[in-house]
């Protein structure tokens, strides 16, 4: 039995508590439940995503451990939100909202309820980097559990494979009807997104934290691996709190380090240097942007995965997951090994008996032969992005591009002219108002750059825009320009016709036109009206900071 309560005992304990025990006794608790640390078990299940609908099980599973090592387990709930279902319309404003929603409301529970330990479940997107912010904010032990990637679909598919054939059957590439049996068929059950896409980046960047059990983030949604996953993390929190081994002892710059770099070894989203950064803040981490860049210069991409590559999540999982990556990694002297993980061991103790891949496998390159020699992930400053933007650049769409600007006020009107054929070859499309405040949300671009590779133009069109991309978006594409137009950054002033140059070698991203035309364009420009001016988004766009400081919305409430 756990003995160390240094929270729930505030709650329970002494005949004044007496009414809140009488609460509990209809919840489950028994008399001798009082004398244990309590483990709240935030679930983020919903039925509204494939990516979640499995959780609840999971909570079962992770509370079951809890109990069997001596604490007591309270699960409950918060919310999650479906990238995949709202990509393209109105409702994709909440979805990097649902982030803070997520942490603030995980935070609640635990400061009221005066849990000992925590245990947090995430499938989609949000789930993992809101519950990470959560953990550090809390400071008590805390485990993250992955909800597991999706299992392929018919003929190797997942969710971009539905969003580029929308864009082939805007080229009349596929029929209707095929268009309708890759809808049919992408998805097969529960489970994350099955690329290296956000989810699977963020789960992978979390466990490099130290923040989950080794190869959580390499399982899938279903099977005995995720259920043990599971029940092993409720066991380990139990002990976690008796050795009050709390979040600060783990998060550090190195283990930050860690994360990045793993991230650039798997070919990563462009949301992990968004997330990251937010994570940093609730930790109190000097986390910048340039960190990235830094990092990258001696970090290679390795992993062949979609959407860049060719291999899914599943696949990885298959020969081993991320764990002989990450022993390579620090053979190689990349990772810092001395950080301690929530396993109360250092990264190096956790790798030292995992083996390498098996022999034959092409899903992980060799050092000697990776994808890219340097990272993927690029932060590029110029007089369009004075303060940062972050591209993807895998060397597939090459290293360079200058191109004639279509500029789009919002991502609607630029994916009308995506499907109608008015963006051509060696246009630069601009999608603006669409940043932290200006969106307000920061919207992700997955829609238009899926229909722009579904329309075969991937590599001959670029793209840039205030707003920011899914994990599954490809091609060249630039996101996070700061400062956003909203607040009267030069992506605003760019008008239809400007010649950009987008220079992923020298870091750069440049509007070509003189100073004093960019002068009377400033005199003639007007911020728009305030997409919503009550609610949660209105709220939002008051609180957040620019997405170079990772669009956290309490940085600028502390003192």
């Amino acid at each position: 039995m756990t003995k160390k309560r240094p929270y729930s005992s505030i709650i329970v304990d002494g005949v004044e508590q007496a009414p809140s025990r009488a609460m509990l006794y209809p919840v489950g608790f028994k008399r001798e439940d009082f004398q244990k640390a309590q483990v709240g078990i935030a679930s983020t299940w919903s039925n509204l995503t494939p990516c979640n609908m499995h959780i609840n099980e999971l909570a079962e599973h992770a509370a079951a451990g809890v109990d069997a090592n001596g604490a007591k387990s309270v699960v409950f709930n918060t919310i999650t939100v479906s990238d995949g279902i709202s990509m393209g319309t109105p409702g994709m404003r909440y979805s990097l909202v649902s982030r803070e929603v997520i942490a603030d409301s995980i935070e609640t529970v635990v400061g009221a309820q005066g849990f000992d330990g925590l245990v947090a479940i995430g499938g989609c997107d949000k789930n993992m980097p809101g519950c990470a912010m959560a953990m550090a904010r809390l400071d008590r032990p805390a485990i993250f559990v992955y909800g597991g990637t999706i299992q392929p679909g018919a003929e190797r598919r997942d969710i971009i494979s539905v969003f580029e054939a929308v864009g082939s059957r805007a080229e009349n590439l596929i029929s209707a009807e095929e268009l309708q049996e890759v809808e049919e068929t992408a998805i097969p059950g529960p489970g994350s997104c099955g690329g290296m896409y956000t989810a699977n980046t963020m789960a992978s960047a979390i466990e490099a934290l130290g923040l989950s059990l080794p190869n959580s983030s390499s399982q899938e949604a279903v099977g005995e691996d995720k259920i043990k996953d599971c029940y092993r993390a409720g066991a380990a929190v139990a002990d976690l709190v008796e050795k009050d081994l709390t979040p600060s002892k783990l998060l550090t710059r190195e283990s930050f380090e860690n994360a990045i770099t793993l991230v650039i070894a798997l070919e990563g989203s462009t949301n992990a240097v968004l997330h990251l950064l937010a994570i940093a803040s609730a930790a109190n981490i000097p986390l910048e942007i340039n960190d990235f860049s830094r990092i990258g210069k001696r970090v290679p991409v390795l992993a062949d995965m979609r959407p860049a590559g060719h291999y899914s999540m599943s696949e990885l999982v298959a020969i081993g997951g991320i764990q002989p990556l990450m022993k390579s990694l620090l053979d190689e002297g990349l990772l810092h090994g001395e950080c301690m993980t929530v396993t109360g061991k250092s990264v190096a103790e956790n790798l030292a008996d995992v083996g390498p891949y098996p022999d034959g496998q092409e899903i992980i390159r060799p050092f000697s032969n990776p994808i890219k020699p340097d990272s993927h992930l690029r932060i590029l400053r110029g007089n369009i992005a004075s303060g940062g933007s972050v591209a993807k650049i895998t060397g597939h769409e090459g290293e360079r591009f200058t191109g004639s600007a279509r500029v789009f006020h919002g991502e609607e009107a630029g994916m009308e002219a995506i499907m109608d054929g008015t963006v051509r070859e060696g246009d630069i499309v601009v999608i603006r108002y669409e940043g932290p405040r200006g969106g307000p949300g920061m919207r992700e671009m997955l829609s238009p750059t899926s229909a722009l590779n579904g329309r075969g133009l991937a590599g001959k069109v670029a793209l840039i825009t205030d707003g920011r991309f899914s994990g599954g978006s490809s091609g060249f594409v630039v996101g996070h320009v700061v400062p956003e137009a909203y607040e009267g950054g030069l992506i605003g002033l760019i008008e239809d016709g400007d010649t950009i140059t987008i220079d992923a070698v020298a870091n750069e991203i440049n509007l070509e036109v003189a100073d004093g035309e960019l002068e009377e364009r400033r005199k003639r420009w007007t911020p728009p009206k305030p997409y919503a001016s009550k609610g949660t988004l209105a709220k939002y766009a008051s609180l957040v900071t620019n997405a170079s400081e990772g669009a956290v919305t309490d940085k600028n409430l502390r003192v």
